[in-house]
């Protein structure tokens, strides 16, 4: 059961590390990903799928690497995965797949968006980037996996970066309100 555990741990971080290269094949070139006929997604998601693969291969040689092994771990493990799904759920209740997606970004004549500042929102800017983290986490400290602790840094590093060029990117789309907004909600840890 433990090496069950550990792999399926192993491939949920391949997964949740790859999110931050998926936001970047889609935001920078948005413009690009909106003039063409077909829908992007022909292209971004095999393409996003090869990053799995891609973090995968490079990751599989350490994937049985133990930090420890401990089941009490899997209690805190638990309350992270709690607390991961607790904040989708009101996350995917103000925004619908399609703008978790990115189509709004991609697709054009799609409509209009608008700033969300209420509900989960408004205790934190980015709280589907959170409750990933909160995912990785949970998985790292359950398993004891030295690559998921890795993916998991890595996540953090890119995702801060991430959630910067996503400021700008939100910052001039709707300008004054979002630096109000910015100034008063903080990105990921909310104010207790």
């Amino acid at each position: 059961m433990a090496a069950l555990l550990r792999t399926v741990g192993w491939i949920a971080c391949v997964v949740y590390s790859t999110i931050p290269g998926f936001w970047l094949l889609i935001h920078p070139r948005a413009e690009y990903w909106r003039s063409r006929r077909r829908s992007p997604y022909r292209i971004l998601l095999p393409v996003w799928m090869a990053m799995w693969a891609a973090v995968a291969a490079i990751t599989a040689p350490w994937r049985s690497v133990l930090l420890y092994a401990n089941y009490w771990t899997w209690i805190p493990a638990g309350a992270l995965f709690c607390a991961g799904l607790i904040l989708y759920k009101p996350s995917h209740s103000q925004f619908s797949l399609a703008q978790l997606g990115g189509l709004p970004e991609v697709l054009r004549n799609h409509s209009q968006q608008r700033l969300m500042t209420t509900g989960v929102r408004a205790r934190v800017r980015h709280p589907i980037y959170l409750g990933h983290l909160c995912e990785m986490l949970a998985w790292s400290l359950g398993t004891g996996l030295a690559v998921c602790w890795a993916l998991t840094a890595l996540v953090v590093i890119s995702g801060a970066l991430m959630i910067g060029w996503e400021d700008k990117e939100l910052e001039s789309r709707f300008g004054e309100e979002y630096r109000r907004y910015r100034s008063a909600v903080p990105a990921v840890l909310p104010r207790i």
